[in-house]
């Protein structure tokens, strides 16, 4: 690869917000690597697929090392979540230590493995999508722990890589039209309408408005901005979401 190529990591890709995230940063010009359970359908040939179960930490490391052998990677972009609601009485320990290890964990680990290439360019891009429930919100305890976890994280490595030419932020969606949405909220139901309604903007988001959020943060342009958090949310992140 070229000195000049930009080659980005995605969590994810091949649903969803993921998959928005990859098609634009494709159109951008970039070389695209999809990190899911599932291939990546998308028919481009800039666009690379490694299968893994990111809650798998043994897997994830060995995706990894994968990733960082065969590429030089200068953006990560960790988009891949799971909700599993639950009120409190009945949240589950297990559940909380698989969300850590997607949310928490397996960033971690991708981002370890680029900063070699990061450094010896002095430039990298690392966005982490969170979520608007990492303010609050019922049934979250969970996902919101580990969503919410993701920010500090970020503020704490924009501080550290910094002196690198790396910059570290959060694009925190919701509520976004995908299958995740759809997995808690019947598509076409009443419920569906009234949260529509609910939002100030008064639509649901869509995958292609948190992809142009993430591609400004990627953008090699913004250098200025780090550790900051950009809420795509409708403005619901200012009020309050009842679901």
């Amino acid at each position: 690869m070229s000195a000049g190529t930009k080659v980005a990591a995605v969590t994810g890709g091949s649903a969803g917000i993921g998959k928005a995230i990859c098609e634009d940063l494709l159109a951008q010009g970039y070389e695209v690597v999809s990190l899911a359970r599932r291939r990546c359908e998308i028919d481009h040939p800039k666009l690379h697929s490694i299968e893994v179960d990111l809650m798998d930490r043994a897997a994830t490391a060995q995706a990894a090392a994968e990733l960082a052998r065969r590429f030089e990677v200068t953006t990560v972009v960790h988009n891949a979540g799971v909700i599993r609601p639950a009120l409190l009485a009945d949240v589950k320990l297990d559940d909380l230590d698989a969300l850590v290890e997607l949310h928490l964990g397996c960033a971690i680990q991708l981002v370890q493995a680029a900063l070699p290439t990061m450094r010896a360019k002095r430039f990298g891009r690392v966005v982490l999508l969170s979520s608007r429930a990492a303010v609050g919100l019922q049934t979250r305890t969970s996902y919101s722990a580990t969503k919410a976890g993701m920010l500090g994280m970020a503020r704490t490595w924009a501080l550290e890589l910094a002196p690198d030419g790396i910059t570290v932020n959060v694009v925190a969606p919701g509520p976004i039209r995908t299958d995740m949405f759809y997995d808690v909220v019947e598509a076409g139901s009443d419920k569906e309408r009234s949260l529509a309604a609910s939002i100030p903007v008064k639509r649901l988001g869509e995958s292609a408005d948190v992809a142009r959020a993430v591609r400004f943060f990627a953008e090699p342009a913004n250098s200025f901005v780090t550790g900051q958090v950009l809420y795509v949310c409708g403005g619901t992140s200012v009020g309050s979401l009842a679901l």
